[in-house]
């Protein structure tokens, strides 16, 4: 069957074919506790081990029970809306209006629909290498291209001003950045953040801004909004990483006021509305009691940091840069191995550890880069950090790269 050319431009998502081989090797007898063997510890998926809280269950129980799974309108509830607005007044002090918020099917279906509203073939769009795969695969669906722009650790693996005035040609759009980034856990700084943004507006460009674990900062220096910089900015956010709802599918969109209305033309042809059960249910997230759990698992989510950076920085994989929110470590496994994804499948099979090769997160540095998911319990971090030295030798002696 013929496809369609678009195909050619999006790659594999090799996270989920990295997992698929993980599952493959956690189902073979070594792995099995029955016969003595040591089950898979998954540190590759950027997925919280923790579920919606009580209250958000307690909510879609309600839904479900009461009926109310009707469609919603393609912008979303206006309660859930009202209610996402007062989070970033009271959270980050920022007066935002309900009315430029958009609820839509994950984050995803936001950078679907930001993408579909803003680019077209022929428009290039700035962006760091290395970045999270699937972003730069909603330009491409656009018809548009995502130029890469290798980004240092002197950068925190981030863009800067610098940068973009570099590298602004005549069919730059615009620039789709991430703060804190999958999958480097960096954020940028508010000074460096306000210059991008002016170094773009000058140049009639957009900037976006993927906001999805703006949540889970862990530092007061990074844990800002891109949307303090002006209504021009898009901020792409979601209810999967600090909410803990990945499976429910739902997130949302800030946008200027003038691009509510295209977005929401295209919601309403593409997937008419985000879940209501999901919306209804997520109304409950900023009751006290949720907060107050979800601060809970942000401070777990730092003390797992604070166990994993230094653990790996012993074992000779070194993380040049301390990951500031989400839940990754990006470490350089040069010092034991000169391909990262030889290096992954080698401590799936050896060690029984899933981890993610850099393949997926841009060229530049994807042969000595690793993705490390700290979302895994402090217990399974601990014992795959001792499977890791088992496997690699004892810590400091690193390897003699192949």
């Amino acid at each position: 069957m013929r496809t369609a050319s678009r195909l050619e431009h999006i790659e594999p998502f090799w996270v989920m074919e990295c997992a698929k081989a993980a599952d493959a090797i956690a189902r073979s007898p070594e792995c099995d506790p029955a016969r003595g063997g040591e089950p898979m510890i998954y540190l590759n998926i950027g997925e919280p081990d923790f579920t919606a809280p009580p209250l958000v269950q307690q909510a879609a129980e309600r839904c479900l029970r009461d009926g109310l799974t009707q469609y919603t309108h393609a912008t979303g509830l206006p309660a859930l809306r009202q209610r996402i607005a007062a989070w970033y007044g009271t959270r980050f002090g920022l007066d935002v209006d309900p009315a430029r918020i958009v609820v839509t099917a994950g984050a995803s279906a936001a950078l679907q629909l930001v993408t579909l509203a803003l680019f077209e073939a022929g428009d290039e769009v700035l962006m760091p290498d290395p970045s999270y795969p699937c972003n730069r695969h909603f330009v491409a669906a656009a018809g548009a291209r995502a130029k890469l722009l290798p980004a240092s650790a002197a950068a925190r693996f981030q863009l800067d001003a610098a940068g973009v005035a570099a590298h602004w040609g005549p069919a730059t759009r615009g620039v789709l950045l991430a703060s804190p980034s999958n999958p480097t856990g960096t954020s940028i700084a508010a000074a460096e953040m306000a210059a991008i943004v002016q170094a773009v507006r000058a140049r009639g460009g957009v900037t976006i801004v993927d906001e999805i674990y703006l949540g889970l900062s862990y530092d007061e220096a990074y844990g800002h909004s891109a949307l303090a910089l002006g209504d021009d900015v898009i901020s792409i956010n979601s209810f999967s990483k600090y909410f803990g709802m990945t499976g429910w599918r739902l997130g949302w969109v800030v946008l200027p006021p003038a691009l509510v209305g295209p977005v929401e033309r295209l919601a309403q042809n593409l997937y008419i509305c985000a879940s209501s059960l999901a919306q209804r249910a997520a109304l409950a997230c900023f009751e006290p009691a949720s907060i107050a759990e979800y601060e809970h698992r942000r401070g777990e989510f730092q003390r797992r940091r604070d166990f994993i950076v230094p653990a790996l920085q012993r074992l000779g994989l070194d993380v040049p840069v301390a990951p500031d929110g989400a839940f990754y470590a990006w470490f350089d496994c040069s010092r034991h191995s000169a391909s990262s994804w030889d290096f992954c499948f080698d401590l799936m099979r050896r060690a029984h550890v899933a981890l993610t090769p850099g393949r997926d997160f841009g060229p530049a540095q994807a042969e000595r880069f690793v993705r490390l998911s700290f979302a895994n319990s402090l217990q399974s971090l601990q014992a795959a950090v001792g499977r890791l030295d088992r496997a690699l030798g004892s810590a400091g002696k690193a390897a003699t790269p192949a």
